[in-house]
């Protein structure tokens, strides 16, 4: 999509769609009045409404934000994106969009919201006819000062980017992205400046990471560790923020097998990964003033005649014994060995992994929140405040020490798994024992990382790239300097 900024009174393209947003409650002359008058549309928030073109347009269409003491720069986001939505099937190229408040920072939020709202993952697609593909290319975001608007835009372009790169490897068939392809992908990113190493099966088993190792063991794809370094801080040997991702590539379950009924969706369970690399590609493309280490577990976890069975013990890094009481608990045994992988190797400010790890996350908070564990009150206070910030729900959970009782293990440290009560809660409390006194946040956002259907406008059906955008803003935000 290409996006520019422009004044009020520049012509608009011809044969353009313009959209208009517009406030609850206000009112219109001309034309507008009359197809407002004549409409139900009050210009509450995702409502739209198609008015008599003027002349040299195409199509116009009214957008509705809601309450104008209420909009900002999220709303600017969903506006933009309900803008574009309503238009981009009409077989025009070009759409200008204009605001009632035209701010340099909301015209560059309304770009954004352009940029993540055309996001489509087509590249199957040999079939498709012309009329159901997106034909707006180009988006006029109208700015009272367009150079402004203009020079907020980068960092939310690298965001946009960034976004779609995630989006891109959960929406990828898991027999076009296993795990080495994973980390082939990642390791392209190092054109931004990060560094990117690759741990393969005989570098793991060195560091003896039978936690890991485990859940790969049954797949004929070998299982990679990624790290993932951006040092953008102006001492380059500070201290760094470090994040850990889930890379499941596909989970059929592992000998406790899963039901075939939606078992194609598991090609997503590395959305945790996904966010992380996402994150990364962020912090690279904004040029983020600080260091931070991404860390991706990359596995497939496939029933053959070497995988790991119920009742088998592993031995993770750490040295803790681990009874596998269902393979299907995989990635939080994939987990303990990135996380102390993490914290021993470079010992940073706190450690946040993110992970599509339990259904049981879903039946606690429904399809829109993402579940928050953590051993620190101002990290998951940050956390929480950078959701709000962005549009990605997060809720705060319990972590009580009692219910460590459900993961005790008879011959063993601990058991990957303690039964269905309180199913989100005993994972994060096994991960919390891989990690030994920094600063942790556990998300789980296996509610959040597919969305099928989606009612947001700015994230199409399918991957949503969760977590990306939450974590990018805590670190500017808190961390940054």
């Amino acid at each position: 999509m290409e996006i520019e900024f422009v004044a009020s009174d520049a012509a608009a393209p011809a044969r353009s769609a313009v959209a208009q947003v517009v406030f609850e409650g206000g009112t219109h002359d001309g034309a507008i009045g009359q197809a407002v008058a004549a409409s139900r549309f009050t210009g509450a928030k995702g409502q739209t409404l198609e008015v008599p073109p003027q002349a040299g347009e195409a199509r116009r269409v009214l957008i509705g934000a809601g309450k104008a003491e209420a909009f900002d720069a999220m709303g600017a986001e969903h506006a933009a994106a309900n803008a574009f939505n309503a238009v981009k099937l009409s077989g025009l190229e070009s759409l200008r969009l204009i605001l009632p408040k035209a701010d340099a920072e909301l015209a560059a939020r309304a770009a954004l919201g352009v940029r993540l709202a055309a996001y489509r993952f087509d590249k199957y697609r040999t079939t498709e006819t012309a009329d159901k593909k997106p034909s707006v290319r180009r988006t006029e975001v109208v700015a009272a000062d367009s150079a402004a608007a203009l020079a907020a835009f980068p960092p939310l372009a690298a965001l946009a980017d960034a976004v779609s790169f995630a989006r891109d490897l959960v929406s990828e068939p898991a027999n076009i992205l296993y795990p080495a392809e994973f980390a082939r992908r990642v390791k392209d990113l190092e054109e931004l400046g990060l560094k990117v190493e690759i741990l393969g099966e005989a570098e793991m088993t060195d560091l003896g990471m039978g936690s890991l190792l485990g859940v790969g063991q049954g797949s004929v794809r070998e299982s990679q560790l990624v790290v993932i370094r951006w040092n953008g801080a102006a001492d380059p040997d500070a201290q760094p923020v470090a994040f850990v991702g889930k890379g499941v590539c596909f989970d059929t379950g592992g000998i406790s097998i899963k039901p075939a009924d939606g078992m194609e969706d598991m090609k997503w369970d590395m959305g945790g990964a996904a966010a992380v690399a996402g994150l990364m590609h962020v912090l690279a493309g904004r040029k983020a003033r600080v260091n931070a280490v991404g860390i991706l577990g990359l596995v497939e976890n496939m029933p053959d005649g070497a995988a790991q069975r119920p009742g088998d013990v592993v031995t993770s890094m750490s040295g803790q014994t681990i009874e596998i009481i269902n393979t299907d608990a995989e990635g939080r045994l994939v987990l303990a060995d990135a996380l102390w992988y993490c914290e021993q190797r470079f010992k940073p400010k706190f450690i946040v992994d993110l992970a599509t790890l339990t259904g049981a996350i879903i039946i606690s908070l429904g399809n829109d929140y993402a579940g928050c564990f953590s051993n620190d009150d101002a990290l998951a206070a940050n956390l929480l405040a950078a959701a709000g910030e962005t549009g990605e729900p997060l809720w705060r959970m319990p972590l009580p020490e009692a219910y460590n009782k459900q993961i005790d293990s008879m011959i063993a440290d601990v058991k990957n798994t303690g039964g269905r009560a309180g199913g989100s809660i005993t994972a994060a409390l096994f991960l919390q024992k891989f990690v030994k006194s920094t600063p942790w946040a556990h998300l789980d956002i296996a509610s959040t990382a597919w969305k099928k259907p989606s009612s947001v406008p700015t994230i199409p059906e399918g991957a949503t790239g969760y977590g990306v955008r939450l974590l990018n803003r805590m670190v500017e935000a808190k961390y940054e300097g």
